[in-house]
């Protein structure tokens, strides 16, 4: 399993103007190569199919040697680093085609970089030495400063099986930092035949186990304490001249504000995600599998959830914390589709609409509960039905409908159900 660790290093002037050099030939050879890709394109685009001949990334990963030999400078900067530029726009356009074969009208391909911006510098594998406390990296630049970097002793990072390195700046706090992906040995999942079942909602994830016991954890939304203040900030920033000084005061704090908000929610969501793999006693997590694009899009008239799916942090990068930490202790998460789990009655299996203001699911079989906790049992239901026994799903349900006194209704619709039209006529 990868993981990445960040870490922040202190360059000095020298170091500084160095990076700043690497990262501008950097740029423009992104800048260069993607001019090529669309050239290329605008060529083969109105030919038939048979005959377009797209370029690739190991056609402009070939032409390297020939573009340092007539570009002295593309030589200051290692080798695998400039790959590395050339791999990443391969990745942007498989990306933005990926997005755009599902229909996503919205998907941009890539585009220029500017002047201004600050090219990460991407070691992979190579280019790099570790030592105790210190890194430092390879390069050609004429000024010959050495490009090393202190490290605290608490990252040990000459223990860890180190994949690749990557420099790159934050341009909000204008500090440096090193990104460092590393292999780490991971338990063999086992399972143990306790599950525990998630509704991750944008207020609170609510989680249910095999003996329907439920468990809530409720969303701080720090959106909700730094809107007004966004809001007031970007007010005043509109008013302004755009580059001037007061707007540039305005801009960066809006910017300093919404980093914080984003550190916030990625914080707790990071704690959060930890304590469920560590507290359950299952191995198996499963969580539904919400496209919260597609919902933000969905429900564009419904007043705040448009901007409280985007300000709570996305469920998916959730969803993603929860799937590596649990992979560290050798457990695992199941994501599976959850549609109609609010809908559908978690007895007797009726659907109903349930728009977002009716927080309490009532059926006509007896059943009174929360939305979330049926959408919960719902998405437990499901995956018994689906990776388990008939037997595991059954007795799920009769512990769910004890610890909830639906027995007696559950009953009564059983029998119900039952009964002939003759009989229920009479």
């Amino acid at each position: 399993m990868q993981l990445t660790q960040k870490i922040k290093i202190e360059p000095t002037e020298e170091q500084e103007e160095v990076l700043t050099s690497l990262s501008e030939i950097c740029r423009l050879l992104y800048n260069f190569s993607l001019k090529e890709r669309i050239e290329n394109w605008k060529e083969n685009k109105n030919k038939p199919k048979e005959e377009r001949n797209y370029i690739t990334y190991t056609d402009q990963q070939n032409k390297l040697p020939k573009l340092k030999e007539e570009y002295p400078k593309y030589n200051w900067v290692y080798l695998k680093v400039l790959q590395m530029i050339l791999k990443k726009l391969d990745a942007n356009y498989k990306s933005f085609f990926s997005l755009w074969k599902k229909g996503d009208n919205k998907a941009k391909p890539p585009r220029f970089k500017g002047s201004k911006y600050f090219t990460n510098l991407c070691y992979n594998q190579s280019g790099f030495k570790i030592k105790k406390e210190e890194i430092k990296f390879s390069h050609n630049h004429p000024d010959k400063t050495e490009l090393s970097f202190d490290i605290p002793t608490k990252f040990h990072l000459e223990d860890k099986n180190i994949k690749q390195i990557e420099i790159f700046r934050d341009e909000i706090k204008e500090e440096y930092y090193i990104s460092i992906s590393y292999e780490v040995d991971t338990p063999k999942y086992k399972d143990n035949g306790k599950y525990q079942a998630f509704d991750l909602g944008v207020n609170k994830h609510i989680g249910v186990n095999m003996s329907g016991k439920f468990v809530e954890f409720k969303n701080p939304r720090p959106d909700k304490y730094w809107q007004s203040k966004i809001e007031e900030v970007q007010s005043k920033k509109d008013r302004c001249k755009k580059g001037s000084n007061r707007w540039k005061w305005y801009n960066k704090k809006l910017q300093q504000m919404k980093r914080k908000l984003a550190n916030q929610m990625k914080d707790w969501q990071h704690k959060l995600s930890k304590k469920i793999v560590e507290n359950t006693k299952a191995n198996t997590i499963v969580v539904g599998d919400l496209d919260t694009k597609d919902m933000a899009q969905n429900n564009k008239n419904v007043e705040g959830l448009n901007r409280s799916l985007q300000n709570t942090g996305t469920i998916g990068r959730f969803v993603r914390f929860l799937i590596y930490k649990a992979e560290l202790v050798g457990k695992k998460v199941i994501e599976i589709n959850e549609a109609n789990t609010t809908k559908k009655c978690c007895v007797c299996g009726k659907k109903q609409d349930m728009p977002l203001h009716k927080r309490t699911y009532k059926c006509d079989c007896g059943n009174e509960i929360d939305r979330d906790k049926n959408s919960a049992i719902n998405i437990m239901n499901r995956f018994l039905s689906q990776e388990r026994s008939v037997n595991e799903q059954s007795s799920f349900m009769e512990d769910f409908l004890r610890q909830t006194g639906l027995e007696y209704a559950n009953q009564q619709m059983s029998k119900h159900s039952q009964e002939t039209p003759s009989s229920r006529t009479t």
